[in-house]
């Protein structure tokens, strides 16, 4: 459905279907039907928003994804980039929108901050609900797993795990700390106050690369409760 409107919307506005139907607004609104297709294509992609992110966020046992904050980040995340590109494409096309999308692209971007920082902190103290007693049924305080009973690696071995050290994973959180938030809205607030029409680009580039990196750590951070059972192969 949301490309399906993205279609539409950009087939409309290259067929010339911009003839107002009606004026809203007091008289200060013409309303056309590409008008209509935006702003249903608008509310179809708030809802891949929340849709998409409730795929993670509904899976209990993935307890770093269990959260409302996966659906703000997500929404806000969407909604920050997207502002983001559409600065970026103003700026390439020389028009006076630069100002709004970039003021709103640098708004979201920085409740995205918040958000994610929210939920970072969440996860670095997150107590898990399941532990390699509960994984393998003793209730034994002390247990030490010598072996999986494989001898070689498994779906279940490759699978469920980022096989990266935590230094690594350090490095991509930091990473992408710095190029989602703090540089592309520096690289805003640079535009504004040269009205370079070159930086709104970089500033959707940087983020874009960032966000590559966020995607990559959401999914390395959830912990799968196999990987208490599958933690070595021999």
């Amino acid at each position: 459905m949301m490309m399906v409107l993205v279609f539409l919307y950009g087939l409309g506005h290259w067929l010339g279907w911009t003839e107002p139907l009606f004026i809203a607004g007091g008289g200060t609104l013409p309303v056309d039907i590409t008008l209509i297709l935006g702003f249903l294509g608008t509310l179809v992609a708030f809802a891949l928003f929340v849709c998409t992110a409730m795929i993670y966020a509904s899976v209990k046992f993935l307890e770093e994804w269990h959260s409302p904050y996966t659906v703000t980040n997500f929404i806000f995340l969407g909604l920050g980039s997207g502002f983001m590109l559409a600065a970026a494409y103003s700026a390439y096309l020389d028009n006076h929108l630069v100002g709004f999308y970039g003021t709103w692209a640098v708004i979201f971007t920085v409740i995205g901050l918040g958000s994610r920082a929210a939920s970072l902190l969440r996860n670095a103290t997150l107590k898990h609900k399941s532990t390699l007693q509960t994984a393998i049924g003793v209730r034994h305080r002390v247990i030490e797993q010598k072996s999986q009973g494989f001898t070689a690696g498994s779906f279940n071995t490759r699978e469920f795990f980022h096989h990266r050290s935590p230094g690594f994973l350090r490095i991509v959180r930091l990473a992408f700390l710095v190029l989602v938030f703090p540089l592309p809205i520096l690289l805003i607030g640079i535009a504004y106050l040269l009205q370079s029409p070159t930086l709104p680009i970089l500033a959707f580039l940087v983020q874009y690369t960032g966000l590559l990196a966020e995607r990559w750590y959401f999914f390395a951070e959830a912990n799968h409760p196999q990987n208490l059972y599958y933690q070595r192969v021999a």
